[in-house]
């Protein structure tokens, strides 16, 4: 017997231990999703809304709420099919269509959500949701969940406090209360114009946090080993689009060779 969306929901939620973390190489499609899905080393699947949004031609600011959801069903059958959970990178949650969109990703079959404090707004980015604002939509999102059957359901609650300007204790006093208002775990976006953030940072937040923390790990370049985050004791490691951008060159090599092969 298939196991209960809850209890996928428990399963991701379990696999989240500071020092031994949940590893998320992020997904896109079905293809990718039934490749890291296959893998034998792969305990659950997460999208990234980057490249969700990069697979339709978009940037990630411009990802729709049908397309996202669109991603989230077809990929929900591939974690049907492994059995495995699967969260959603569900942006900042579609302003006012959160209720709406939570309900949908679940019946998707996803377990868990990403959800920003950053507010998107038509053709471009909004401001940081007042934290008061911010709580209330995790809070929200949770009392969906239940009303769906899945009590359990996982909260990584993305704090965009750095990339805004704000300081690491605006960050970390905003973590603090979305685990509060029922998140699992955060993630304090540092971003790539602020250069993420450093092993100084991961070590505060994941001590304010007592590991509850999501870090971006980097393979496009120098970071943060997957070893030492470990040591550091985080409870979650992520990916977000690097696969599909380092996908792309290989893409472009191995079609020249057969483009120009005699």
């Amino acid at each position: 017997m298939p196991p209960s969306q809850n209890s996928l929901a428990q399963t991701l939620k379990a696999l989240h231990k500071p020092g031994n973390p949940l590893i998320l190489t992020n997904i896109w499609d079905c293809i990718t999703a039934t490749a890291i899905a296959s893998s034998p080393s792969t305990t659950a699947l997460a999208t990234a809304s980057a490249a969700v949004a990069a697979a339709s031609g978009l940037s990630d600011d411009d990802l729709t709420l049908p397309l996202n959801l669109h991603a989230a069903r077809t990929i929900g059958l591939i974690a049907k099919k492994y059995n495995l959970p699967l969260t959603v990178d569900f942006q900042d949650g579609y302003g006012e269509q959160l209720e709406e969109g939570v309900r949908e990703v679940i019946r998707a079959g996803a377990v868990g959500i990403n959800l920003e404090d950053f507010g998107r707004e038509l053709g471009g980015r909004g401001e940081l949701y007042p934290i008061d604002v911010a709580v209330s939509r995790i809070q929200r999102v949770m009392e969906v969940a239940r009303s769906e059957g899945v009590p359990d359901f996982v909260i990584n609650a993305r704090t965009d406090a750095l990339l805004a300007g704000k300081d690491l204790s605006e960050a970390i006093r905003r973590g603090k209360k979305y685990l509060e208002a029922g998140a699992s775990n955060v993630f304090v976006w540092g971003g790539s114009i602020r250069g993420g953030i450093t092993r100084e940072e991961v070590v505060e937040l994941t001590m304010a946090f007592e590991g509850k923390l999501n870090v971006s790990l980097k393979v496009l370049d120098e970071g943060l080993s997957v070893k030492e985050l470990k040591e550091i004791g985080v409870a979650r490691i992520s990916i977000g689009p690097q696969l599909s951008r380092k996908l792309i060159p290989f893409l472009q090599e191995e079609a020249e060779k057969i483009l120009t092969s005699n």
